[in-house]
């Protein structure tokens, strides 16, 4: 039980690490090349705050815990709304002005609807797989165009002012070969302690994934939350989670039904998914509504969607027997 706690422990600090290098390497990469702040940004706050979710999610399915996969994206989902937002809303109040951010929050209901619909049979297909990696393409593909049409917004003055991608080229491709080869070695790590512990208290791999692993990879977003909140860079912060959910069903449950087909029980739609797909109406109705009144998203909000996680955690341990 230690060595898989060390395990365990050892890889997430690893991921997060490699998760960091890979990002600043591929956004630096991406601004030296010439391209638009836009797609920077999706690369950071899409793409990049999900990958160590992605890299978990492959390692799981190609090992055969694809329940531990698919409980990682859903897990980090709830994790991602009713912690981390939580705890960003604790510290400040929040605004919404980015068109950006505004137009991610109806196609994040979407897609949590549409994902849904594909798991209703209560299996993850290869055919579900390539749906879901396609229509991340499609969704990456239109908010990069909007984003070239539109002028420069509070999103993207927040993204220029928060990173400091002027590194020279050689230490960026440094950084995303380094994240590249670390990320999965590190998730590989994590995976295996993960495992072993559920196999020790006897619980489904998918428990594990809803809980220890969605939390450890949820980190990143966590991290880069408190510190947007606290440079009161409002848009990057929630912004930061939104996207990062869409990729986390789009690409995490994408990529685990193209490696492995996976059955599970009705017991998962309608306690965990629902829970999350209930944040999700939640988050939307709340800024939109905040949105209307033109007036910061309170901290009330913060602690109504930290008593929500801290129950559903309760829930799902009391539950589980654990």
């Amino acid at each position: 039980m230690l060595i898989s706690s060390l395990y365990l422990v050892a890889g997430l600090v690893l991921l997060i690490y490699a998760a960091d290098k890979f990002v600043l390497g591929a956004a630096s990469t991406a601004k030296h090349m010439g391209v638009s702040t836009m797609l920077v940004g999706l690369i950071i706050v899409g793409f990049g705050t999900s990958a160590p979710e992605m890299v978990v999610s492959a390692i799981a399915s190609f090992k055969g815990n694809s329940g531990l996969a698919l409980g990682n994206a859903v897990g980090s989902n709830i994790t991602n709304i009713a912690l981390v937002l939580g705890v960003g809303l604790l510290i400040v109040p929040m605004s919404i002005k980015s068109q950006t951010v505004k137009r991610e929050m109806p196609i994040l209901l979407v897609v949590t609807l549409m994902v849904l619909l594909l798991l209703m049979d209560l299996k993850l297909t290869f055919i579900d797989g390539l749906i879901l990696i396609i229509g991340m393409f499609v969704v990456t593909g239109y908010l990069l165009f909007i984003g070239i049409k539109t002028d420069k917004d509070e999103f993207s003055d927040e993204l220029e002012a928060e990173f400091d991608l002027d590194i020279t080229v050689k230490k960026a491709i440094l950084y995303l070969i380094l994240g590249i080869i670390l990320l999965p070695i590190a998730s590989q790590v994590m995976v295996i302690g993960a495992t072993d512990i559920a196999l020790h208290f006897g619980v489904s791999d998918m428990v594990i994934g809803l809980t220890i692993v969605a939390l450890g990879t949820s980190l990143p977003e966590l991290a880069a939350t408190i510190a947007s909140a606290l440079k009161k860079e409002h848009d990057l912060a929630i912004g930061n989670i939104v996207g990062s959910n869409m990729f986390n069903l789009l690409g995490v449950i994408g990529i685990s039904g193209l490696i492995r087909e996976y059955e599970f029980t009705v017991h998962f739609i309608k306690y965990d998914y629902f829970y999350m797909l209930l944040l999700t109406v939640f988050l939307f109705l709340a800024s939109v509504y905040f949105v209307l009144k033109d007036r910061f998203i309170s901290r009330v909000i913060g602690v109504v969607l930290l008593v929500m996680y801290f129950s559903y955690m309760g829930w799902l341990y009391v539950s589980e027997g654990i």
